[in-house]
């Protein structure tokens, strides 16, 4: 704090020079903060500027690059949901068609040759299944084969443990309880390979001894699954199937709808943890304009008025100077 010495006639020490000095330094410096704030609009440019400040704005910032970066993963994982729900839509679509042909293809009014051509009609919707099948791809791996399984990260905790969500379209996957993959001859293991089920249990859609393929084996001579012949016949057999395909595939399509409610709940809580993240970093980091405004403009009248008084405390000395004349 400066003190209002005059230095009364000592020459060597005018401390009335220095005081006014001092107070245009610290005028000056002052200045000079304030057009830095404003310029960068920023109150804390390094951590000598607020210590504390620094570290927790610092902190938050980086918890708030975390959030970013996990709110891109749960649109990922929404991509995965939506492109798999899309498919089994249309492969839903699909089944009823083919059960629509099976149950048409029941009538006794019917000949072979109209039931043959049902029955070939219903396979190129089953080669269309396939295709979905093998189409529907995210990230390089194929998601209605059985065996996908996927985790994406979508939050952290305090310790910064990954707090993630998990898709399992895996056919031991007990949320739908559908043991078979979308292949049209899958045999009842995840792991099968489209064309290698002879001799073995098939399952498609989670529904044992349904196989599409055999849409294609129907012949005049041979009505295979759509014999109708006898209570149990072939034909009201495959119509049950059908029934129960469709229904394994709804119970798919609504277990990723239940995780994308998840995965829509948590962008907006991410939406939101971002935006307070920001509000508060803003109020520990950023400049007050107005404030700074006033303060520019307070230091930039001290800082004349610090030049004028130092012009005439720089006068004073040469008054004494009349006691040599």
């Amino acid at each position: 704090m400066p003190s209002a010495i005059s230095g009364d006639s000592r020459i060597r020490t005018n401390i009335p020079a220095d005081n006014a000095y001092n107070a245009l330094t610290a005028s000056s410096n002052n200045i000079a903060l304030r057009q830095l704030r404003l310029s960068t609009g920023k109150r804390i440019n390094s951590a000598a500027d607020d210590v504390s400040g620094y570290i927790t704005s610092r902190a938050l910032q980086a918890r708030n690059g975390a959030l970013k970066a996990a709110l891109n993963s749960a649109g990922d994982a929404k991509n995965v949901t939506s492109i798999a729900q899309d498919a089994l839509d249309q492969i839903s679509t699909l089944v009823t068609q083919i059960k629509d042909a099976a149950a048409t293809a029941s009538s006794g009014a019917l000949g072979t040759d109209e039931k043959v051509a049902l029955a070939k009609g219903a396979y190129r919707l089953a080669q269309q299944i396939q295709f979905i099948t093998d189409s529907t791809v995210f990230g390089g791996k194929q998601l209605l084969q059985g065996n996908f399984t996927g985790e994406w990260v979508t939050g952290y905790y305090a310790n910064n443990n990954l707090m993630k969500i998990r898709i399992d379209l895996t056919t031991s996957n007990p949320d739908f309880n559908v043991a078979g993959s979308f292949d049209l001859n899958a045999t009842s293991e995840a792991t099968a390979v489209r064309g290698s089920a002879t001799g073995a249990s098939t399952s498609f859609a989670g529904v044992a001894g349904l196989n599409l393929e055999n849409l294609n084996a129907v012949s005049a001579t041979n009505l295979g699954i759509f014999n109708n012949v006898g209570a149990t016949s072939a034909i009201t057999r495959t119509i049950s199937s059908l029934a129960m395909a469709i229904d394994n595939i709804n119970k798919v399509a609504s277990y990723l709808g239940g995780i994308e409610v998840r995965i829509n709940a948590q962008e907006n809580v991410l939406k939101s943890q971002i935006t307070n993240y920001k509000a508060a970093i803003s109020r520990i980091e950023d400049a007050d304009v107005a404030t700074e405004q006033m303060e520019l403009i307070k230091s930039q009248f001290l800082q004349q008025a610090s030049l004028v008084s130092l012009a005439q405390a720089n006068q004073n000395p040469q008054q004494f100077l009349q006691l040599f004349r």
